[in-house]
């Protein structure tokens, strides 16, 4: 059986798709305790699959302010992901960085903000490379752009490129302990069906 959409997938593929997140988060991880020079704890991520609007209440609803950084995926594995940090982390992020005392995200300037994009760019970069190296596939990514938004305009970017793909995502959790602060990032991926096929093929789950 092919899998033709979010509905085909089953319990042994789940299980999968979680392994696959625990090892993309602890690598992105490992990226940013590289580039902080600090220890960073990670927990076993939540994944579901749900819908554009369902995942936004989960994230804090459409007026939530974010960090939110979009890329596309190609070659073996096509779709997009997101990379989505509350403001308050990326505050704390930008001071451990560049040794700043930022309290509100209004104050971030030019170059506080070159710096998330650079702390998303590196983590979302790590997390598709540790899903290409599990499966041997070849995953390229466009140049990740980062923007600070309320999530419901951040949304609307996938929801109205990949409407006629899907109108349902995995939504990935992973709570992140940095310096004795506790944040929750996200990640939503929407590959494309035979990408996601492929993708189960090659870490032996039959389809």
């Amino acid at each position: 059986m092919s899998i033709e959409s979010f509905a085909d997938i089953n319990e042994i593929h789940m299980d999968v798709l979680k392994e696959i997140a625990n090892i993309g988060s602890g690598n992105a991880a490992s990226s940013l305790s590289r580039m902080l020079d600090h220890q960073v704890n990670v927990s076993i991520p939540y994944i579901g699959i749900k819908g554009f609007n369902e995942s936004t209440e989960a994230l804090g609803g459409p007026e939530a302010v974010m960090i939110g950084t979009l890329l596309f995926l190609a070659a073996d594995l096509e779709g997009m992901m997101m990379f989505l940090l509350p403001v308050e982390t990326a505050c704390d992020l930008v001071n451990m960085l560049m040794f700043t005392d930022i309290k509100d995200y209004k104050e971030i300037d030019e170059v506080g903000f070159s710096a998330i994009n650079e702390i998303s760019n590196i983590m979302s970069a790590s997390f598709v490379g540790a899903i290409a190296d599990m499966s041997e596939l070849t995953i390229d990514i466009s140049p990740p752009e980062a923007t600070l938004d309320m999530l419901g305009s951040i949304m609307s970017v996938p929801s109205i490129y990949f409407a006629k793909m899907s109108d349902t995502l995995l939504l990935i959790q992973t709570e992140m302990e940095i310096a004795g602060k506790t944040t929750k990032t996200s990640i939503l991926l929407l590959p494309d069906m035979p990408s996601l096929g492929k993708l189960l093929s090659s870490l032996g789950i039959e389809i």
